[in-house]
């Protein structure tokens, strides 16, 4: 079966979406939006479950990873960060190309072991171009590496990153302050007193109608990290990321006045979950009172109906101090003759050094660690 089709493996929107179950990142409006990127092909596996059912994953046929745009995709360099050996850097990433977040993929009621079993045989016998290519998931959550472990996957998984999920009570924005600490709630209260004292004014839009700012300052944000970031190709990028997505992806803008917009935060709400996909600041002009959290956070955490932010990884420390749950992330290299076989100790060693070193950040960040996410490989 030819998997790279399209994105969703010849499967139809519905089809696909059934699979990936409210599993924003794995459904067939993400996929097909990820796509648009260059370096890689991309596909989906997907197969009648023998026990009933069906299964599926997203995957990808990377002909070299250093043609990827995207570098928390480059697993030898990912490995080589954390003093591992890499398979070779070319062959079939399994996962999608934006959003660190993975899923393997089934309809309700589908057999869990039989399913990640079948998905896994079909993963290693699809052919590639190259003999010797790697077939590397990233990002997975822990529930499916302990799905794929039990369905004959020896390597050790290798933590990633930490994912932060931020829950809104039913009572909404003041049920989440109520449940913060007495001196986190005064100092979210302040921040958002000082941001509303600044002048700034939010506004909300589609990206079709506000994609030019969000090149623009997106390109800024990733300039000041030290990533070369060519506007006018942000820009462009994100004019064929709002073809698609329409009023799907929508942005908060953050201007004082009728000045240009000095910050943005690009979104999607799926369900009751707002998923946070981009930031970007034009950090000269900031009045430094807190724009990026009351964009990212506070702003959405006002939403009626809202439930969940994901905050997605990096800034562990921030995103606990406003309530979130850190889960982890894995590599898990499913390649047959992986150079990680045998190296056991030493990625034990790595997910517990990089666990402890979250932990360590503050007792806030220790707390928000979910126990059973990280104890089963760190």
């Amino acid at each position: 079966m030819d998997y790279f089709t399209d994105p969703l493996g010849g499967q139809t929107d519905g089809q696909w979406d059934e699979l990936a179950d409210n599993r924003f990142y794995s459904s067939a409006f993400w996929l097909r939006l990820v796509a648009l990127e260059p370096g890689a092909v991309s596909g989906g596996i997907h197969l009648d479950v023998s026990s009933g059912g069906r299964a599926a994953v997203p995957v990808a046929a990377v002909a070299d990873v250093d043609d990827l745009p995207n570098p928390h995709l480059k697993w030898p360099q990912l490995l080589a960060e954390r003093g591992l050996p890499s398979p070779p850097a070319h062959g079939l990433l399994v996962g999608q190309r934006r959003g660190y977040l993975a899923h393997l993929l089934r309809t309700p009621g589908t057999d869990e072991a039989t399913a990640a079993a079948e998905l896994l045989d079909a993963v290693r016998s699809l052919p590639l171009p190259s003999a010797d290519g790697a077939r590397v998931a990233l990002y997975l959550t822990t529930p499916d590496v302990l799905a794929l472990r039990a369905a004959g996957v020896r390597t050790m998984p290798v933590a990633l990153a930490a994912d932060a999920w931020i829950e809104i009570p039913q009572g909404g924005w003041e049920g989440w302050l109520a449940a913060r600490s007495g001196k986190l709630r005064r100092r979210i209260r302040t921040e958002v007193r000082r941001f509303e004292e600044a002048g700034y004014r939010v506004e909300r839009r589609a990206l079709p109608d506000a994609y030019a700012e969000v090149g623009r300052l997106t390109a800024r944000t990733e300039q000041r990290y030290g990533i070369p970031a060519d506007p006018e190709s942000y820009i462009e990028g994100f004019r064929k990321h709002a073809e698609l997505a329409g009023d799907r992806a929508e942005v908060l803008l953050c201007a004082v006045g009728d000045e240009q917009p000095v910050g943005c935060i690009l979104y999607v709400r799926d369900g009751d979950t707002v998923y946070l996909r981009a930031a970007g600041f034009d950090y000269d002009r900031l009045r430094g009172v807190a724009e990026y959290f009351n964009l990212a956070y506070y702003t959405p955490a006002h939403m009626p109906g809202v439930r969940w932010l994901h905050a997605g990884i990096g800034t562990p420390d921030g995103k606990a101090l406003r309530g979130a749950e850190l889960r982890a992330l894995w590599l898990l290299d499913l390649t047959e003759d992986s150079p990680l076989l045998g190296r056991d100790d030493e990625v034990l060693a790595h997910n517990s050094t990089f666990r402890a070193q979250l932990a360590d950040m503050s007792p806030v960040v220790a707390g928000a660690l979910t126990e059973e996410d990280w104890k089963p490989f760190c």
